[in-house]
């Protein structure tokens, strides 16, 4: 019998690879160590411990679950073709010496090589009547829209007629009013900036986005600070929300609050095992931390001062650290160059340099008729010298921009109904000279699909 005092260390066998964290960076990651250096990796024995209790999803989609479109199992990623992995366990500690994790079940894991994707964690704005004095629960009928979890409370408390306050409104506070929205709430939609979405767009595509959100039926406030919540106790005990509080001290009626107030990456494992944090984890261009046997990515990695928080530079960065894993288990220090962008080859290996990230929304109405496809881009803010090409057609709930530098386009605005992003992200992804057609053109045709 296990004693209490000894937990159960895990069987040595190859090249052991740990990663911590199963959403779509982890996953990434553990798929494409499957076929990294040409296949040739088969020694490496993958583990991948994920928190949550559901199989890896994708996240991108989460709102699309909560309007009802998909069932949650549509969105799921594939299962892993090799290596194992060890859901609903969380890891409470990282021993670099000797290298192993330690799970809140017990169970320690041993490394040769560590992979932190832990992700981050939703923001939860300092509101008064948020957390009772030396309380850690949010009161019934508040949600962070973050995880599936987060996704399925959600969908469970929302009811035909609900008054419902979005707090945010960036891209995930947009995609959860609009979801809610069809599922028949009445949508309150405050925002603390000047313009929805200010990250990605400009005053004038988030006008155009503004409207579409009305048109959906949520009532947008921007320039909006909510200060608190007003609360109501519960017969059983606890408390639920009642109405969102303004800075101005006029009151929002509410059954449910949704809080989309951005993310923080999570890097406590990292800073208590000493590790160098900033904002996130600090990696090198292999994805490698303060310590050699020590990776990093996705959300929580933080790459020559840059935190993406997206899904297209963590699979950037998933496949740059499997070919970085893969010649290392193998005992390799070359690299076949692996097409993907976001890495470089050369004889020193792998390395990422960066990925230049494309934010895509689509918002379409219950009858999934008018629809409103986003794509933003690159520097869409001109520096002196740049070039502007902009087209607002308010018929067509249309609106078109792109920053020329030189002969490259460095950024671009599109919303409209857009069959694709077309040839003005492609040539944006793959930093190419525009093309001869005058670039009006390709503006006025869905961005040249």
């Amino acid at each position: 019998m296990r004693s209490n005092r000894e937990p159960e260390r895990e069987p040595v066998s190859g090249r052991r690879v740990v990663i911590v964290g199963g959403g779509m960076a982890g996953t990434r990651l553990a798929q494409q160590l499957a076929t990294a250096a040409g296949g040739s990796v088969g020694s490496v024995d993958v583990t991948v411990i994920g928190e949550e209790p559901h199989p890896a999803y994708n996240r991108v989609l989460l709102a699309e679950v909560l309007a009802g479109r998909y069932a949650p199992g549509v969105i799921a990623l594939p299962a892993l073709a090799a290596g194992r992995r060890l859901s609903g366990v969380r890891v409470v500690r990282l021993d670099r010496d000797p290298g192993e994790v330690v799970c809140d079940d017990g169970r320690r894991v041993p490394y040769d090589s560590l992979v932190l994707a832990t992700g981050s964690n939703p923001v939860l704005p300092p509101l008064r009547g948020l957390f009772e004095p030396h309380g850690h629960e949010l009161p019934d009928g508040v949600h962070a829209f973050r995880t599936m979890d987060d996704c399925l409370a959600l969908a469970a408390a929302v009811r035909p007629g609900a008054r419902a306050v979005v707090i945010g409104g960036g891209l995930l506070g947009v995609s959860a009013a609009r979801a809610l929205a069809q599922r028949g709430a009445q949508v309150v939609l405050a925002h603390q900036g000047e313009h929805l979405m200010e990250r990605q767009l400009d005053a004038g595509a988030s006008r155009v986005l503004r409207q579409h959100v009305e048109a959906l039926g949520v009532e947008v406030h921007t320039e909006c600070r909510v200060r608190g919540l007003r609360t109501r106790s519960l017969d059983g005990g606890g408390r639920a929300v009642s109405a969102a509080e303004l800075a101005d001290g006029y009151a929002l009626e509410a059954d449910l609050v949704v809080l989309a107030c951005g993310v923080r990456p999570r890097v406590g494992l990292a800073r208590a095992a000493g590790l160098d944090v900033a904002r996130g984890v600090v990696v090198d261009d292999e994805l490698r931390t303060s310590d050699p046997r020590v990776f990093a990515i996705g959300d929580c990695a933080e790459h020559g001062g840059v935190l993406y928080g997206l899904a297209g530079p963590a699979q950037d960065q998933a496949d740059t650290l499997a070919h970085v894993v893969g010649n290392r288990s193998a005992g390799r220090d070359g690299w076949a160059q692996p097409g993907h962008r976001g890495a470089g080859g050369g004889e020193t290996g792998p390395r990422y340099t960066g990925s230049r990230t494309l934010t895509r929304l689509t918002l379409a109405t219950a009858s999934a008729s008018s629809p409103l496809d986003l794509a933003a881009f690159g520097e869409t803010t001109p520096a002196p010298g740049d070039d502007v090409v902009q087209l607002a057609d308010a018929t067509r709930n249309a609106y078109r921009k792109v920053v020329v530098r030189g002969d490259r386009l460095v950024g671009g605005i599109l919303l409209g109904d857009l069959g694709s992003v077309g040839a003005l992200a492609r040539t944006w992804e793959g930093d190419e000279p525009l093309p001869s057609t005058p670039l009006l053109h390709l503006l006025t045709n869905d961005g040249g699909s």
